[in-house]
């Protein structure tokens, strides 16, 4: 049972014991046509350039996946990528997903990324809110884009490498 957040959290690297936890937590915050496979969610973490935060509870112990909130999946690159952004519904609302947000455009920024992009479901209204608060801005819409038929929003963000 995950620990009802707000409770200290920091952000870390993945561990190789993180990962049924983390495809626990995609298949919690998506439906069934969107959340990824085992499969899938690997081949994206394993990716050249590809990097997963990790919000836990910085006192658990190695191995102690119990108290992680959420976690991010991107791609570095000209144009950095969310793949993924996932944080429990009992961590919401308490700025974890703002954290691995911003973790990931630090690191994305420090690998020489000048603009990150990610996309989301038309129909995901607070994920469309939280990332137009963070300076995403709609480029383009991808018809059909997900299992189920929805249409994805492709949104983008100039990182600034001076921003502290």
């Amino acid at each position: 049972m995950p620990l009802q957040w707000p409770v200290p959290y920091a952000i870390r690297d993945v561990r190789p014991d993180d990962f049924e936890t983390l495809w626990w937590i995609d298949q919690q915050c998506f439906p069934p046509e969107i959340a990824y496979s085992r499969r899938e969610l690997q081949i994206y973490m394993r990716r050249l350039g590809a990097f997963t935060l990790v919000a836990a509870d910085p006192g658990a112990v190695s191995g102690d996946v119990s108290l992680i909130g959420g976690f991010l999946v991107a791609q570095s690159g000209l144009t950095g990528h969310i793949i993924t952004i996932d944080v429990l519904k009992t961590a919401r609302r308490a700025g974890l997903g703002s954290l691995l947000l911003r973790s990931a455009e630090d690191r994305l920024i420090a690998s020489g990324s000048q603009a990150v992009g990610l996309e989301t479901a038309v129909d995901n209204l607070p994920a469309l809110a939280f990332y137009k608060r963070h300076g995403y801005h709609v480029i383009r819409t991808w018809p059909r884009y997900y299992g189920n038929g929805v249409d994805a929003l492709v949104l983008e963000k100039k990182l600034d490498p001076r921003r502290k």
